[in-house]
């Protein structure tokens, strides 16, 4: 049904379609907006990926100290006033 599906007169006539629904007074402005939108995905991206890789190589130092015996000890619990009284 769809064998080719997008010629080059099919993006022809998307392109006239854009042009005619948007105008091209606004097209400029919506390709510099969708620019930015773009880059800014991008850097979140790449900042969520740092994220995790740091996450995950601080998970296994602690899972290293852990295993040699070395990690921080475990911080005391809070004892409340009157609970063993």
């Amino acid at each position: 049904m769809l064998r080719n599906g997008l010629e080059p007169w099919h993006l022809l006539i998307l392109a006239v379609v854009v042009v005619v629904l948007f105008g091209s007074r606004k097209l400029p402005d919506t390709a510099r907006s969708l620019g930015r939108s773009l880059r800014i995905l991008k850097s979140e991206a790449k900042a969520m990926k740092e994220e995790i890789g740091k996450d995950s190589a601080a998970a296994t130092a602690t899972t290293a100290d852990r295993d040699r015996g070395t990690a921080a000890p475990a911080e005391p619990t809070a004892v409340r006033a009157g609970a063993d009284a």
